[in-house]
Order: C-alpha cells, then sequence, then structure tokens
C-alpha cells in the first residue's frame, strides 16, 4: 500500500512550495525554467514540457504551430515530404470555451497518418478543461470542442487509439483513462478505472527518490499488436551542472488492457 501511494502521489512538497507562489486565477500564466514550464490555470498549478517558440507538438511526421489563434500543419518530420516544397495545412480558426483557454496547449494527434486523408480527425489537448477536434479535409471544416468537468484531465496528453477508434488520455495520477468516440457520441466521454498489478520491487529509499519527482502518464499503442502502455515518467533537475537541464530517473511501462488491469511488464 505504501509503495502504490508513493507511485501515484503529487508534486514534491519542493515543487509544490514553487508553485503556491503562483496566485493569477482564472488566467494563465507561467515561468520557465529549464525543460519545464510551470503554468497556472484557473487555480491549478501545472509542470508541462517546454516547446520551441510557436510549436505545440507533432504527430505522425506533421509538425504543428499556433500563432493567433489558428493551428498551422507542416509535414517537416515526414520522412517522404518535399525539401523545397512542403506542405503546409491551416486549421479553422479555435473557439476558446467559456472558463477555458486555447494559447497553451499539452500536445495533439492525429487518427491517421496525413490530414490530407478525408476522415482523419485532429484532437488538441489545451491546458485546462478544453479538448478540441477537427476534421481538416472535409469542406467548412469547424473544431468540436469539449470541456472536461474533471480537473485530473486538466494536464494529460491525448492519444490516438488505432483499435478503438477513440481519442484517449491518462488522469493525471495514472488511476483513470478517458476516451472519446470520434463519432456522434464525441461528447460522451467512456472512462475506465485502472488496477495495477505486479507493481515493480523497490527499495523504500527509492520510492521516497520518485516521490521528489516530477512525473507525467502518457498512453502509447503499439501498431503491430494493438496494446495500449501506460508510461509513468519520472525526471528530477540535473544538479551536476547549471544548465538546469532535467534528466530521466526511471520510467514505468504497464501493459493495460478492456478490464483496466494495468500489469507492470519490462517486455516492450
Amino acid at each position: 500500500r505504501r509503495a502504490m501511494s508513493l507511485l501515484l502521489s503529487k508534486l514534491s512538497s519542493r515543487k509544490a512550495h514553487a508553485l503556491r507562489h503562483l496566485t493569477t486565477r482564472f488566467f494563465s500564466t507561467s515561468f520557465r525554467n529549464g525543460d519545464v514550464e510551470i503554468t497556472n490555470f484557473c487555480g491549478w498549478s501545472f509542470a508541462t514540457e517546454k516547446k520551441e517558440m510557436g510549436t505545440i507538438g507533432s504527430s505522425n511526421g506533421w509538425v504543428a504551430t499556433l500563432k493567433d489563434g489558428v493551428v498551422c500543419l507542416q509535414d517537416d518530420l515526414n520522412p517522404n515530404a518535399s525539401d523545397t516544397n512542403p506542405k503546409r495545412i491551416s486549421l479553422p480558426p479555435l473557439v476558446t470555451l467559456p472558463r477555458c483557454q486555447t494559447q497553451i496547449v499539452t500536445n495533439l494527434a492525429m487518427s491517421s497518418s496525413s490530414p490530407e486523408d478525408e476522415d482523419c480527425v485532429v484532437a488538441v489537448k489545451f491546458l485546462g478543461p478544453q479538448l478540441s477536434f477537427c476534421r481538416p479535409a472535409r469542406g467548412n471544416s469547424e473544431w468540436t470542442n469539449v470541456r472536461i468537468a474533471d480537473s485530473s484531465f486538466f494536464n494529460s496528453h491525448v492519444m490516438y487509439s488505432e483499435r478503438d477508434e477513440m481519442f484517449s488520455m491518462p488522469s493525471s495520477e495514472g488511476n483513470y483513462i478517458g476516451s472519446w468516440d470520434i463519432g456522434e457520441h464525441i461528447h460522451n466521454r467512456k472512462v475506465l478505472k485502472l488496477r495495477y498489478r505486479n507493481l515493480p520491487k523497490l527499495v523504500q529509499k527509492e520510492w521516497e527518490l520518485l516521490d521528489s519527482c516530477f512525473r507525467s502518464e502518457h498512453l502509447v499503442e503499439s501498431r503491430f499488436t494493438g496494446e495500449t502502455f501506460l508510461v509513468k515518467w519520472y525526471t528530477k533537475r540535473n544538479s551536476d551542472n547549471n544548465n538546469g537541464k532535467m534528466r530521466t530517473e526511471r520510467f514505468f511501462v504497464f501493459n493495460t488492457d478492456e478490464e483496466g488491469n494495468a500489469v507492470y511488464t519490462r517486455d516492450i
């Protein structure tokens, strides 16, 4: 029980002390330090990965940028892309839901390899409650916006599951997986509660070290087997030099199934 509590614990008290100095409410503010950006939204504080100016993420070889409320996709990372004539696709202007923001993005995901595919859906997860979907290849495409009530998903990373044909994301402590159908039931979230099995065996000092780290959760799906893995990634600021970079202390991988079992595995 102690191991489970430490594994699913929140940020360390040292980081929590720093976060308490962020007092802005109902607006998005941030300060940067090293590779992590501490952001405050509606009284909630989050640590997010720093990105290049204007870049909000990438998916399937397409790099996404955000400027003046418009998301643009460019095939910069596609190995088959043209060096002299890259493709650039502008999505419709973003619409911000009440008590949400659309300036800071957690990540984005696509349901197919190219936004030019007729059925491709682009999902953008913003810091906070808003999750937005768009079909770029369809004429007169507009954003479909979903407001997430559960704050444990405010800082989550979205992933598209080819097996389930749904967009999914883990909660901030990895206790749940929320999924959205890209069809007519897109506003009805499916929630799967996870039950952790076969936890890694660590000594007390190792658990305490992990408890002092910044932790993020990510979903990954194998294109070969269709299996879904939940990755818990622990990072800590490098104290050996003055560059302030974050280093990976450890990561744990759990193989999840449709019944909610999350089994620790090294077989990846």
